[in-house]
């Protein structure tokens, strides 16, 4: 179990959405923020919010650091920062994520699988890779991963598959590391939502130059309706929150997801019944001959 109050946090992707939602609950709940997004002006917007908030419930205002989280030595610069600014970093939050949906796998461009994984995928491994020796060092702390209902399952109709490949990524990750640093006093969650009101499906914008810069991705855009009547980031934070003072792995926001989940699980289980009865037919062509 981990309780914010009187911590240190660090959030990727606060500028905005899911982030920012929980950028703010976290200083609600008594936490110094370390703010991280690739946006200077969003990020400076959210940061004077969230320093509104953490004055009042912490004492200490928040800190917002422009980073580029598919760049490692981005990441590290900025969890150096943070800990000039507040002290060691107790809660890493790696939260920034980039929409890929729309395009069949076989036509999306090489140039958006580089973007997609990197800040999707090597974010959370650079978030890891930065944090968890210091982590582990101290024998306290706690890392979130920000995954999606896309991680345990893929949405056929919307055609999330390069965006769900990422996202599995971060599940598998966030297993492997919680199964890692058992016994070491640092905890694992994965954060794993559904429809956030947020502007995901315009993250094409914040590009860097060495991925291909800032462009419109007209395929992602249907995703701005389908999104915007969904919980609210401050929703998502409430929800994180519970969860790290619970002590949850496994951090679900939308209960309708679980039948989605299920049925998944009743596909794979269904492979092995075939399974079965493949063996068992060899079996008896073999007794009888």
């Amino acid at each position: 179990m981990f309780d914010p109050a009187g911590k240190t946090a660090f959030v990727t992707g606060a500028g905005s959405g899911i982030g920012l939602g929980i950028a703010r609950r976290l200083a609600r709940a008594g936490a110094r923020v370390a703010m991280c997004d690739i946006r200077a002006e969003a990020l400076e917007a959210a940061r004077q919010e969230v320093s509104g908030i953490s004055r009042n419930f912490s004492g200490d205002e928040a800190l917002g650091i422009v980073v580029d989280v598919s760049d490692q030595s981005s990441v590290e610069a900025a969890a150096d920062e943070a800990e000039a600014r507040f002290g060691e970093v107790d809660l890493v939050v790696n939260n920034a994520g980039v929409a890929m949906h729309g395009v069949k796998i076989e036509d999306v461009a090489l140039s958006d699988w580089d973007w997609a994984l990197g800040v999707n995928v090597y974010g959370v491994i650079h978030g890891i890779r930065t944090f968890v020796p210091r982590l582990k060092a101290r024998g306290s702390g706690h890392v979130v991963n920000t995954a999606s209902i896309g991680g345990l399952q893929v949405n056929q109709t919307f055609l999330t598959g390069p965006y769900s490949t990422t996202k599995f990524a971060v599940v598998a990750i966030s297993e492997a590391l919680r199964s890692e640093l058992e016994g070491t006093g640092v905890g694992v969650s994965v954060l794993c939502p559904m429809a956030v009101a947020t502007d995901i499906h315009l993250s094409a914008r914040s590009r860097p130059e060495r991925l291909g810069g800032p462009h419109e991705r007209p395929q992602d855009h249907f995703m701005g309706d389908l999104i915007k009547d969904g919980q609210s980031p401050d929703q998502v934070g409430d929800r994180l929150v519970a969860a790290l003072r619970n002590g949850d792995f496994y951090v679900f926001t939308h209960p309708e997801t679980r039948r989605w989940i299920e049925a998944r699980h009743a596909r794979i289980i269904e492979g092995f019944d075939q399974l079965d009865a493949y063996l068992e037919d060899r079996s008896n062509r073999k007794g009888a001959a």
